[in-house]
């Protein structure tokens, strides 16, 4: 044992230097400090946080903030931004642009503007010094962003209005930073401020419009999820550089970057798990405990001045931001739990703040006194402290207050359960019907999909047996990637379409989901032998789809509806599916209905989908179909709502649909959905109907039911 203690004490060497116990430590705090604090009711951030003053050089000294912390701080800091851009939805930012950049603009101005006076009137510094000191209490970190991620709210309206207030904030602070800066390095002559905007303006125009299109260009070409994850870090850290070279930080780089991405990643799919999970497990908690490493808990004893700086600073931040929260929200009447939301989003101080004190502290004046002088350093790190304490919880609390009422609404539809079953035969489809799968799935609800592979009675059966079961495999792999639960069965029937509606049943499937089958002879059918005994015998939804492109690169969805679509029984869900599918893809839905038709779509996406942005466009005659191939391009998805024979909305047109879509549509992407009918179809109403029965008594019926749910006359 002593000679154990002697090897210890003669081999072992605080702060340790060694990579390899360095980065177990990393881990070890990463493994053990959200276990230990989850007992103690503490947010996960806080304890990276803490874990790094303890082992910095200013607690108990085991590890040295060493460059591997300044890397992987910077890579996590760079990847908060960058999954703040990427979780954002386009569509919805559009529409709450304006409140985040009356966000951004109030939590500049009022933290800057009482910075200034307090600066000046209250520590006595001078006009620059308090300048720069008060652009510090105006910037923020997203440090609680990773909460909102873990509490599934990441697409609420008050974190999309804080993440793009940050964008506006953390600029216009940046651009003191430079110009400060600028003026003690000889830099402002002539039109240093116009040119610095300029650029900053160009570049991230450049950002904008390249980037999108690099990114479907190399997702269309490479489907692997490695390559593409590599493929996106680099765009964040080219983004980053560009940032940098121009004069501002790089973290604006890595937003853009984001923004401009995240309709190539949808928020289900494999990649954005990826991206999210490495993020989480190792890059952010090394950038949270490089942090705690610069914290110096020794400025709380003895230090009356620097406690006075971070006293004022930790006031007029906090106050200043809980002002900007407060306008905004009775600007736009939002929720009290909103307002709490953004500012407890808005408040933390970190990366932003860092790079201000530290210019601030290397400029030397001719004095020979430096800008910001060390109770000012020492100040803003008692100040990262506080604000990230005081925004975690403040995230935690609203966080937790948001999803409980969400629960709340969500328990009356808890009845409502959805199955989705895709059969699979084909390798080269498989990816592209999971991946429809998973954008028009409910994601609150579990276990709603299933993967089949049907095996019918031949000499063969075995080798189709093998293959099928390498397709399933396949398809739980592209689901779990995902974080999604998917059941695999295999099963052996007399012919494949009785295996899948045999299935349908044994599951309470609700939705279909099949790829367009392809002819291999003259006399075969377009949609196939399968297709056609599915639909005469399966009366719920059936999507039969052919992708041209990944699902992820669409950029648009096209819908065309036959009339009185409106009265099909399934007609609210399959406008909530491609709702749904609009919303994770960042695609806007474009419908051509008749006149009617658009009144109730129009409806029910006012009801239901708010957040859904839509076009509608009057196809007065379902013969005119065709009109709609001028609007129609490589990178868009066509969706066709067709009919079953006999019901409601079945116009005889339908029948020159394959020869349509052969000629017509050969080179897009299409999806041809067929709605939930009531009961079979021959059984069903008709308009050849001798009595008139069917226009007056169900057409009635069905006209009254919608009105009174959608509160609208046609």
């Amino acid at each position: 044992m002593k000679e154990m203690l002697d090897w210890i004490d003669v081999n072992i060497h605080f702060p340790i230097t060694d990579p390899t116990w360095i980065f177990f430590l990393v881990l070890v705090i990463i493994l053990f400090a959200p276990i230990v604090l989850e007992r103690l009711r503490i947010p996960h951030i806080i304890g990276m946080i803490l874990a790094g003053v303890v082992i910095g050089e200013h607690g108990l000294n085991i590890l040295a903030r060493d460059s591997s912390f300044e890397l992987f701080g910077k890579v996590g800091l760079y990847y908060i931004m960058f999954l703040a851009g990427l979780e954002m939805n386009m569509e919805d930012f559009k529409s709450i642009r304006v409140k985040a950049t009356v966000l951004g603009l109030l939590a500049f101005i009022f933290p800057l503007g009482i910075g200034i006076w307090t600066n000046l009137h209250i520590l006595g510094y001078g006009l620059i010094t308090s300048v720069l000191l008060a652009s510090m209490y105006a910037s923020h970190t997203l440090i609680a962003y990773p909460i909102v991620i873990r509490y599934g709210i990441n697409r609420q309206r008050a974190v999309g209005i804080a993440v793009g207030g940050t964008a506006v904030t953390d600029t216009l602070t940046l651009l003191v930073l430079a110009v400060v800066g600028g003026m003690f390095k000889g830099d402002t002559s002539g039109m240093f401020w116009v040119w610095l905007v300029l650029k900053v303006i160009v570049l991230s125009m450049v950002i904008m419009y390249t980037f999108p299109r690099i990114g479907r260009w190399f997702f269309r070409r490479y489907s692997d999820n490695v390559v593409q994850y590599i493929f996106v870090m680099a765009m964040v850290f080219l983004g980053a550089g560009l940032m940098e070279v121009v004069g501002m930080e790089g973290i604006l780089g890595a937003f853009l970057a984001g923004l401009v991405l995240n309709r190539l990643i949808p928020h289900v799919s494999p990649l954005m798990s990826h991206l999210e999970f490495v993020g989480n497990a190792l890059f952010i908690p090394y950038f949270l405990i490089g942090v705690g490493m610069l914290i110096n808990v020794n400025v709380l004893f003895g230090h009356i001045d620097s406690l006075k700086v971070a006293g004022v600073m930790i006031v007029v931040a906090l106050v200043g931001k809980w002002i900007a929260s407060w306008l905004t929200q009775k600007i736009y009447r939002m929720k009290a739990v909103e307002r709490e939301l953004m500012f407890g989003l808005s408040n933390a101080q970190a990366a932003a703040t860092l790079a201000a004190v530290l210019v601030g502290y290397n400029i030397i004046l001719p004095d020979g006194q430096r800008l910001l002088n060390e109770d000012v350093l020492n100040g803003t790190i008692l100040l990262i402290l506080v604000t990230c304490v005081v925004s975690s919880f403040i995230t935690e609390h609203a966080a937790k207050r948001i999803v409980t009422d969400e629960a709340e609404l969500d328990e009356g539809k808890a009845n409502e359960k959805e199955r989705f079953l895709i059969p699979l035969s084909n390798p080269d489809t498989l990816e592209d019907l999971i991946s429809l799968g998973l954008v028009v799935r409910n994601p609150k609800q579990l276990d709603n999909l299933v993967a089949l592979n049907v095996i019918n009675d031949s000499n063969d059966s075995v080798r189709l047996e093998m293959r099928g079961r390498r397709n399933l495999e396949r398809a739980a792999q592209i689901a779990a990637s995902a974080n999604v639960s998917m059941r695999t069965v295999s099963r052996f029937d007399l012919n494949i379409a009785t295996g899948i509606l045999h299935a349908a049943k044994e599951y309470d499937v609700t939705s279909i989901i099949i790829g367009l089958h392809r002819k291999t002879n003259i006399v075969d059918s377009f949609f196939g032998t399968l297709a056609e005994n599915l639909l005469k015998k399966y009366y719920q939804q059936v999507m039969i789809a052919r992708f041209q492109m990944p699902v992820n690169t669409l950029r648009r969805i096209l819908v065309a509806v036959p009339p009185k679509a409106e009265y099909e029984h399934g007609f609210v869900k399959w406008v909530s599916h491609l709702c749904r599918m609009s919303g994770e893809l960042g695609c806007r839905l474009h419908f051509f209905a008749h006149p009617q038709t658009l009144g109730y779509l129009k409806g029910c996406i006012r009801k239901l989908h708010k957040e859904v942005l839509a076009e509608y466009q009057e196809l007065e005659n379902w013969e005119d179909l065709l009109i709609i191939t001028g609007q129609v391009n490589f990178d868009h998805l066509l969706v066709i709502v067709s009919s079953r024979r006999g019901s409601i909305s079945y116009d005889s047109a339908f029948e020159r649909l394959p020869g349509q879509i052969s000629k017509y549509f050969n080179t897009c992407s299409i999806m041809v959905l067929y709605p939930d009918q009531m009961g079979d179809p021959n059984e069903q109403l008709t308009f050849s109907d001798p009595h008139g029965y069917a226009e007056s008594q169900l057409y009635d019926k069905v006209r009254n039911r919608l009105y009174k749910w959608f509160k609208k006359e046609a």
